[in-house]
């Protein structure tokens, strides 16, 4: 018989692009056990010795009895060896933590496996390799892997027709078992130590035909404080006032289907999370990765087929459905329901209708439990985080997504009111105050609820899709109205702040929604191709990204991963980052105008005024980020052989200029609206950092790093000089703005003055890097904070350069310079450009 060796890698999906490159790990079946178990003294008893009358019994997966105090599993020989996910969340933490009730603590998978001496092995199924058993090479990758033990049970009882196992487990859940409990990174952040027996304890096991459910209470011995080196570790309060922490948890052990679903082969032009595993073969000449995408499994009926091929719309055999936490408040319900139900349209595109929908939560049913794996749920989380994520479990063998616990903080609410009032307040009547209207609010929920479900389907954030639409387009309002102002809502593409009040823009054009880019996405990952097999299926999939892109151009997807291409940025809009960022801060400048009156609140002490203008300086500094991008940027664009042009090219020379000369006008001249005492009087203290002149060096420093710089020599050199822009010319471009009083012999106010050193001791550290201790054995992320290395390249001749002739004209300055600072100042950043080019 035809065997498939497969080693499995498991990874779990966050908010954020999770999926990790798989660890070499062993395989599910047919590994050697280890004879190193004395013989149990006895063997397996009678049945009805175990299970007594007294036993209490529930069918499922795993038959479950309760005798007396004693927990058994009688574990059928038709799903020893089957891979089963283990899926333990939080049901109950103590509070303080950062975690909450219906988090993931754990996910591991896991199989029964027979040991030699009347024994059951748990193993954990760590492989992430494959091979079929009619290679050769089969035997090779079976013996180079094998997965750890992570438990071993007695036998005993054999069911009443000897064709199960009975084993107890009642000391396994009680403990502290890795598989089904916290792990050791989490332990460490909570500063959670050893298990207190007498304190923990089983509270329920329920099984059902596909999955049982179990749930302990665990303590926890805790001393409070931080966790031991631990970074973002908690003290809890429990632990400062009891030296003790319980938990409440659920594990969900569901059974994998036997038949995995067929895979559909990644491609980094649609934005999908992914999976992979290595292919061994005896044809192949080098280890094929074999790298698929994560997607539930969407099915047509058999009696739908015909009519599916026709182009009519139908239903899929087990659609996808989404409960909400019955935690949640009644008014936000309906609108995270209907952020579920936006995406059916996107599933009609490949051929389904009602594949997704969003339900209350049937409180009365006591069948239902939120922690239960069968189940998705939209957890509603009382928190001040400001944040909801979109996890979902999956498969590891096919990317199969089996289940998804959308985690939703309260305090998101707050994020979002203060997003739509500084980004459209200047256009929007309803955003001028601290508290919103239930309906508006409620808009607000349902666009985070969409763009979660996305994540949960198994979409990526498509950074790059809101540059793909022109800048001016986002001021029409007949075309942003019908089409929204970014193709998809998986960008972080919040509001339209480019509109002016004078372009009367309704909410349907300032809100994002499900767009182009997201209907095609879930086409491309869902629509059945009727391929005979994988690669027939790739090669389908393949034709459809070369023919849409070449047919709309809006279906482009920007990784999130990449921090060199200015078209995939986050909180960005428009194919022009410096005119999208001019109209922005045209609306900074009109809200900045009303803030005090529209955050006034009876009996507040301006903490509304200090949140809003943190808000605006944030919204400014995103601006600067967007055009900073530009400099020395380089476009990534995905392509097959099939597709025509480059991969990599430079950011346009013209742009590039155009964001240094937008640096110039916006930051390094001191934007002094943002200045504004009648605002900054009522809760800044004059000995606190300045925001504004924070900004300017930071981006200073940005802009002149020695990463920077070498990307835009680099690029001369690849690309050529005539399109690219040279280190040395935005040296000059930078200068002509910063240092403009050397023509202009004005007084240089304090922001100047502390930018122009900034500027001085950028350049300064390029020639003359500071000493740093040896690097021999620290982790490349260290050696990357440490910076670039441009010692031996052409920079530090540029640089030498440019500071001898901006010395030059800073001594030629200083006779015509009245201001006394002014005058000291200059003598000063002489003195150091001079210290600098001759240390000696």
């Amino acid at each position: 018989m035809k065997k498939l060796l497969t080693i499995t890698a498991l990874f779990v999906c966050g908010g954020l692009f999770a999926q990790k490159t798989p660890v070499v790990v062993p395989s599910a079946q047919q590994q050697p056990v280890p004879n190193n178990r004395h013989e149990p003294e006895q063997g397996p008893k009678k049945y009805t010795d175990v299970i007594t009358d007294k036993a209490v019994t529930k069918h499922g997966l795993f038959t479950v009895h309760k005798v007396d105090e004693k927990w058994y599993f009688e574990i059928p020989d038709s799903i020893l060896n089957r891979e089963i996910m283990a899926i333990t969340r939080f049901s109950k933490v103590a509070g303080g933590g950062g975690v909450y009730g219906g988090e993931l603590a754990n996910q591991q998978t896991i199989l029964w496996q027979k040991g030699p001496s009347n024994n059951v092995f748990l193993r954990v199924v760590t492989t992430i390799s494959v091979a079929d058993s009619t290679n050769a090479i089969y035997k090779a990758v079976n013996n180079s892997y094998v997965n750890p033990i992570a438990a071993a049970f007695d036998i005993k009882a054999l069911g009443k027709d000897s064709a199960s196992v009975i084993i107890d487990v009642t000391d396994f859940f009680r403990g502290d078992n890795q598989v089904v409990s916290i792990s050791p990174a989490a332990k460490r952040r909570l500063n959670l130590t050893g298990l207190s027996p007498d304190r923990s304890y089983i509270q329920t096991i329920h099984t059902f035909p596909v999955n049982t459910e179990v749930k302990t209470v665990k303590t926890y011995i805790s001393s409070g404080g931080f966790g031991p080196g631990a970074p973002g570790s908690a003290s809890l309060p429990a632990a400062e006032a009891a030296g003790a922490v319980t938990v409440e948890m659920n594990t969900s052990f569901i059974i994998l289907p036997h038949e995995p679903m067929a895979k559909r082969a990644y491609d980094p032009r649609v934005g999908f999370f992914a999976d992979q595993y290595q292919v061994y073969s005896d044809d192949e000449q080098k280890v094929e990765e074999n790298t698929f995408i994560t997607r539930w499994r969407l099915e047509l009926k058999d009696e739908d087929f015909e009519k599916w091929k026709k182009g009519e719309l139908v239903e899929p055999k087990k659609p996808i459905i989404y409960y909400i936490d019955p935690a949640t408040p009644k008014q936000w319900r309906p609108y995270l329901i209907a952020g579920v139900n936006d995406w059916q349209r996107a599933f009609e595109k490949a051929g389904f209708k009602n594949a997704i929908m969003a339900k209350e939560w049937p409180e009365g049913d006591t069948t239902m439990s939120t922690e239960d794996a069968r189940f998705s749920v939209i957890r509603y989380f009382a928190s001040d985080i400001e944040n909801a994520y979109g996890p979902n479990i999956h498969d590891p063998r096919s990317g199969e997504i089996l289940e998804s616990h959308i985690q939703w903080y309260h305090n998101v609410m707050k994020l979002v009111h203060d997003w739509f009032m500084i980004q459209t307040a200047a256009v929007d009547p309803k955003a001028r105050k601290m508290k919103f209207d239930d309906t508006l609010m409620g808009q607000l929920i349902r666009f985070v609820s969409s763009h979660e479900v996305g994540h949960t389907l198994g979409l990526r954030h498509n950074m790059g899709s809101s540059s793909r639409t022109p800048v001016e387009l986002l001021r029409n309002k007949a075309w942003v109205e019908a089409h929204g102002h970014t193709a998809s809502i998986m960008d972080y593409a919040r509001f339209n702040y480019v509109a002016q009040p004078e372009d009367s823009i309704t909410e349907a054009g300032l809100f994002p929604r499900i767009g182009e880019y997201d209907k095609w996405a879930i086409k491309w990952g869902y629509m059945p191709t009727g391929a005979k097999d994988e690669k027939e299926d790739e090669k389908i999939i393949n034709k459809w990204v070369i023919d849409s892109l070449a047919a709309n151009p809006r279906l482009w997807f920007g990784t999130e991963l990449n921090p060199y291409d200015p078209r995939s940025q986050t909180e960005d809009l428009g194919d022009n980052a410096m005119k999208a960022s001019e109209y922005g801060i045209r609306n900074l400048k009109r809200i900045m105008l009303q803030l005090p009156a529209w955050t006034s609140e009876e009996a507040d002490k301006y903490d509304n005024l200090k949140d809003m203008y943190n808000e605006v300086i944030g919204q400014f500094s995103l601006y600067m980020s967007h055009v900073l991008r530009n400099v020395g940027g380089i476009y990534e664009t995905p392509k097959s052989v099939e597709q025509t042009g480059d991969v990599y090219e430079p950011t346009p020379k013209n742009l590039q200029k155009d964001a240094v000369a937008f640096l110039n006008k916006q930051l390094f001249e001191t934007p002094y609206w943002l200045i504004d005492k009648n605002i900054l009087d009522k809760f800044n203290n004059p000995v606190s950092n300045d925001a504004v002149a924070n900004m300017q060096t930071g981006v200073v420093n940005s802009l002149l790093s020695a990463a920077r710089l070498n990307r835009l020599a680099i690029s001369s050199t690849r690309f050529g000089t005539t399109i690219t822009y040279q280190p040395d010319d935005m040296l000059d471009d930078i200068k002509k703005g910063v240092w403009s009083e050397l023509a202009t012999k004005k007084p240089i106010d304090v922001c100047r003055r502390n930018l122009q050193k900034a500027y001085t001791e950028d350049l300064i550290n390029i020639i003359n890097p500071p000493q740093v201790a040896n690097t021999q054995g620290l982790p490349a992320q260290v050696i990357a904070l440490l910076g670039t290395n441009v010692k031996n390249t052409d920079i530090p001749s540029i640089v030498r350069a440019h500071l001898t002739t901006l010395r030059n004209e800073i001594l030629a300055a200083i006779p015509g310079t009245i201001d006394k600072l002014s005058k000291y100042h200059l003598q000063d950043v002489a003195e150091r450009i001079k210290r600098a080019l001759d240390p000696k």
